[in-house]
């Protein structure tokens, strides 16, 4: 008694040990580990903080523009020379001009030479503030706004199908642990059945070939497991790749595919679901985005104008140096440029029609889209209805025919058959569900995206 005690505690443990070595993973906890760890979802952030940044750099605009230089240069030469006459000049009291017109004394001055430039420093600094810039500032900050928008909404785009994705890969796992279930009670019958012909066999009441059909279909069905355990370990290492972990082996994925009532209950107007849509976001945004490259190209046309500060630092050759400053206002006003600007003008409202006609056009296909994987789901769950009663019948039928095995009134193939029956619909069962609860996602991302379009505006002249 002693040693069966020892025995349990034993197996316990074992068992135990066996539990705490598996990862329990939910699909929340799966989608979660998308999100943070998937390439395509950590590429799709950086373009956002990408976009960001340029918006930063796009506001630097409304503020002046300082720039400072400077060079110092030393000549094996002067770079510029003076030469004076040497010769005899009158000398003048300081009050008798007539002294100068018939000089009366003289003063001799040699002949000289002076240097100039032979080393010299000079600095600049400017500080120049634009007052008005045909809107181009103004319009370009906009457009850095718009920009990142456009990148967030993309972000967002990434990641529903990064997380669609998952589900669908979590799914498909959960029906191959489904499938493989019903493969172990196939294989039980199927051994209980092999028995129960072996022992018919050795007493005389079958004949060997029911012996050997049960043993073909025990093979094909161990070929199958064999087969849907293979196909779950690359389901699950693609799985693991997707969410960014490490593949493991005893990952246990915790869900079951329940369904419980109508889809209706999910059913939405698609002219009321479409402005939740991030790509309807997205084709505003490029509508917008056609307007501001207008405005932009319009503001190349503009007079322009600014006001800045100018220092300058001079030194050469060996005086002081000395400092000046000065007031700077600017003002430029295109005039030949308009001739080609009209025609440039005219090229971007068209482009700006052009945007109007994709917008109105693929908002119909949104539209079109949802419809359809509202069509999806209804008949997913027609399908998932279907199966149920198909095999709530095949397992009636099974119980039929075992009934009828033990009786004697059929033989082992129709058996056999019933038993393949029945474990097709449940398979088929599986599937139906897998499907449905893939549709249900489908078609609740398409119908309530939240694309968080509401943003603050920019106030400023240039």
């Amino acid at each position: 008694m002693k040693s069966i005690k020892i025995f349990i505690v034993v197996i316990l443990s074992i068992f135990a040990s066996h539990l705490q070595a598996q990862r329990i993973l939910t699909l929340d906890e799966s989608k979660q580990l998308a999100l943070d760890n998937n390439t395509e979802a950590k590429n799709s952030r950086l373009e956002t903080e990408a976009s960001r940044q340029k918006k930063k750099s796009a506001f630097t605009n409304f503020f002046p523009n300082i720039s400072a230089s400077g060079f110092m240069f030393r000549a094996n030469e002067n770079l510029m020379e003076i030469n004076t006459q040497g010769g005899n000049l009158p000398v003048w009291d300081g009050k008798n001009f007539a002294q100068l017109m018939n000089p009366t004394q003289f003063a001799y001055m040699p002949a000289s030479t002076m240097g100039l430039l032979k080393k010299g420093t000079i600095g600049f600094i400017n500080v120049m503030q634009p007052i008005f810039a045909g809107g181009r500032i103004y319009n370009g900050n906009r457009l850095a706004l718009l920009g990142e928008d456009v990148s967030r909404y993309k972000e967002k785009m990434t990641g529903d199908e990064v997380l669609l994705k998952t589900e669908e890969q979590y799914r498909m796992i959960v029906s191959l642990d489904e499938k493989a279930k019903t493969v172990d009670k196939y294989e039980a019958l199927l051994r209980r059945l092999l028995n129960q012909v072996e022992d018919g066999y050795n007493n005389g009441l079958v004949m060997k070939n029911d012996v050997l059909k049960v043993k073909l279909k025990l093979g094909e069905v161990l070929l199958g497991k064999s087969k849907l355990e293979n196909g779950k370990k690359l389901a699950t290492m693609a799985f693991c790749n997707h969410i960014g972990i490490p593949y493991d082996s005893t990952l246990v994925l915790n869900n079951e595919l329940n369904i419980t009532g109508s889809p209706e209950i999910y059913y939405m107007d698609n002219r009321e679901a479409l402005k939740n849509r991030t790509e309807y976001s997205l084709l505003e945004k490029s509508v917008e985005a056609e307007d501001l490259l207008t405005q932009m190209k319009l503001g190349e046309y503009l007079p322009q104008a600014g006001i800045g500060l100018s220092g300058t630092y001079m030194k050469f050759d060996g005086d002081k140096g000395r400092t000046l400053g000065m007031v700077v206002g600017t003002l430029s006003v295109p005039i030949s440029n308009w001739w080609g600007g009209a025609h440039e003008l005219q090229e971007r409202k068209i482009k700006e029609e052009i945007a109007e006609n994709n917008f109105k056009d693929k908002s119909e296909l949104l539209i079109l889209q949802m419809e359809k994987c509202r069509q999806d789901l209804t008949d997913a769950y027609k399908q998932y209805l279907l199966s149920l009663d198909s095999e709530t019948q095949a397992e009636e039928n099974l119980k039929v025919n075992e009934d009828s095995y033990k009786n004697g009134l059929i033989n082992v193939s129709e058996l056999l058959e019933a038993q393949a029956l029945y474990q097709q619909t449940q398979d088929q069962l599986t599937d139906a569900k897998t499907n449905y609860v893939v549709k249900k996602t489908r078609y609740l991302q398409s119908v309530l995206h939240n694309s968080g379009r509401n943003r603050g505006g920019l106030f400023f002249l240039a």
